[in-house]
């Protein structure tokens, strides 16, 4: 039986579950496979669900910024914001607003779900609406993500999906990039640079090979991670809102996350700085942005 408060979509050989309360988190996906359930995502255990803890989820959202924010401070337009620090041990402000509140149902299928959270002008002073919808099919799990500035002066936006997969039968991930931003030991941009040669995404990374937690450049906007000792591969496709791809490798960790996004760590400073390859999208009033995931399954 699903947990209280978690949404079940379902089809033929499909299955997604979603936490409104949690983040908009995805609990699970999972499809059959020659007669079997096989977990995409690494998925919740009952005491994620218990606690409704976002970092123990398959999946959150990124919104209205990826990544970190250097000491959650940055000027825009001539405003100076000051973000609460959202993580105890963290010094920065981390992944926007989306992924620690309860979104709002509101349209609902058997194989589809939009998700709304409206936040309200504050420490980020400026008001927006996001929305997740999620379409299930027996072929695949599509995510498409969107904020809309609700205020009266321009704001920056970005925005990021957090997959979590999990780390066993040797498990590599590959995509097509460009660079690489290195960082210093707060996970923060330090300079772009050609990925070294054991950080190649291009052959195919073994996720136990090397710690990464670093935003790569250039992505065309497709990845493929492969089980190969279990025989099993997903695809991650992403639209032109996604042209960056952070890849998180743990030491010691029983997962790995590949998460497309649309900006660099600590964009809105680096574009304050003068930098015009940082992804920070500046949204009018009442403009949108979004760009839909898709997650394909490869037995």
């Amino acid at each position: 039986m699903p947990v209280t408060g978690t949404v079940v979509l379902a089809t033929t050989s499909a299955r997604l579950e979603v936490c409104p309360d949690a983040g908009g988190s995805v609990a699970r996906y999972r499809t059959m496979v020659d007669g079997e359930m096989v977990d995409w995502l690494r998925p919740a255990s009952a005491e994620t669900l218990r606690r409704s803890d976002p970092l123990g989820m398959g999946c959150f959202p990124l919104v209205p910024f990826s990544n970190r924010i250097r000491r959650g401070r940055f000027a825009f337009q001539g405003r100076q914001v000051a973000l609460p620090r959202n993580r105890p041990d963290m010094p920065h402000a981390i992944h926007g607003h989306g992924w620690q509140a309860a979104w709002a149902p509101r349209d609902r299928s058997a194989d589809a779900l939009t998700l709304e959270y409206a936040h309200a002008a504050d420490a980020w002073p400026y008001p927006y609406r996001a929305r997740q919808r999620f379409r299930l099919t027996d072929a695949a799990l599509s995510v498409t993500l969107e904020v809309e500035n609700l205020g009266g002066e321009t704001m920056p936006a970005g925005l990021g999906l957090h997959p979590y997969f999990n780390r066993r039968d040797g498990a590599r991930v590959a995509a097509t990039v460009d660079r690489v931003w290195l960082t210093d030991d707060e996970v923060m941009p330090t300079g772009l640079a050609p990925a070294p040669s054991d950080w190649r995404l291009a052959d195919g990374l073994d996720v136990d090979a090397v710690a990464l937690d670093n935003g790569f450049t250039g992505w065309n906007g497709r990845a493929r991670i492969d089980w190969p000792a279990s025989r099993r591969a997903l695809s991650i496709t992403a639209d032109t809102a996604f042209r960056f791809l952070v890849v998180f490798t743990p030491p010691g960790a029983d997962f790995f996350c590949v998460e497309p996004v649309s900006h660099c760590t600590d964009a809105v400073n680096m574009m304050a700085a003068g930098r015009d390859d940082t992804g920070m999208a500046v949204l009018a009033p009442g403009e949108r942005l979004s760009g839909t995931v898709r997650f394909t399954p490869r037995p």
